[in-house]
């Protein structure tokens, strides 16, 4: 079992959204997202992909982790030695965070894929929900897990935000809907991926559009969030509705 949270219209058939979580999981920001969407007229869906692990991983816990994290230097963030030393100043339950999305991190994103593909085919089991057009979004973690599950299967829609490239880059080759990107430009982690990531959109002749926003952090658009920026988050969304509108409805 999976816990989401649903949002839609009061009646009638509509097209569906799965939204993604960042990395703190379902939380109200990103209820909140799927709140937006559906008022626009979408059933949307944003499942709490850290059910398996929710004793453990909850925001509280994701977060005070994070902390230790990003006191590191960005180089040494995914190195294995480093986070091994760090991992003694913390406390149970924090290690049991980084075990899980960090030292595990390739095996977790790998069941989340599953998971959201079982998340797919709850949305179009539903009698409120216009099975022929499906879109799929995501932030961070999420926006990463969007560009892999478009390797996967055949969406409408795709709206990833500040996501790492799918694994293996060839993979792109599958994607069949149309994908429309946001990156922050002070984001240079994730921006690093940019260029071989075009350069196989190019290759394999996909629709791709993406939009960097100059001055804005990673999580522009979570106003949750000390990196939130108004302009960027304003226009990033009136972008992907009008993109979900012209492919969805």
């Amino acid at each position: 079992m999976m816990s989401a949270f649903i949002s839609r219209p009061k009646a009638g058939e509509y097209p569906g959204i799965i939204v993604i979580h960042e990395a703190f999981g379902l939380n109200e920001q990103i209820r909140g997202v799927a709140k937006r969407y559906a008022k626009e007229g979408y059933v949307t869906i944003a499942p709490n992909l850290f059910t398996r692990n929710g004793d453990v991983m909850n925001e509280k816990n994701i977060e005070s982790t994070m902390r230790y994290m990003w006191a590191l230097p960005p180089d040494k963030r995914n190195d294995p030695d480093t986070i091994q030393q760090l991992m003694s100043k913390m406390s149970e339950t924090e290690r049991k965070v980084v075990n899980i999305f960090f030292l595990g991190r390739e095996e977790m994103e790998k069941q989340m894929a599953k998971d959201l593909l079982d998340c797919n085919s709850f949305i179009r089991s539903l009698d409120f929900v216009v099975n022929e057009k499906l879109g799929i979004m995501g932030f961070c973690l999420g926006g990463g897990l969007t560009y892999q599950l478009s390797t996967i299967y055949p969406f409408n829609a795709s709206v990833p935000f500040y996501g790492a490239n799918p694994r293996p880059l060839g993979s792109i080759e599958s994607i069949s809907g149309p994908i429309l990107a946001f990156y922050a430009g002070e984001d240079e982690r994730i921006n690093a991926g940019v260029p071989s990531l075009v350069e196989a959109m190019v290759k394999y002749k996909k629709q791709f559009s993406l939009k960097i926003y100059k001055g804005a952090q990673h999580s522009f658009f979570n106003e949750t969030r000390p990196s939130y920026n108004k302009e960027a988050a304003s226009d990033a969304w009136e972008s992907s509705l009008a993109f979900f509108n012209k492919n969805l409805k």
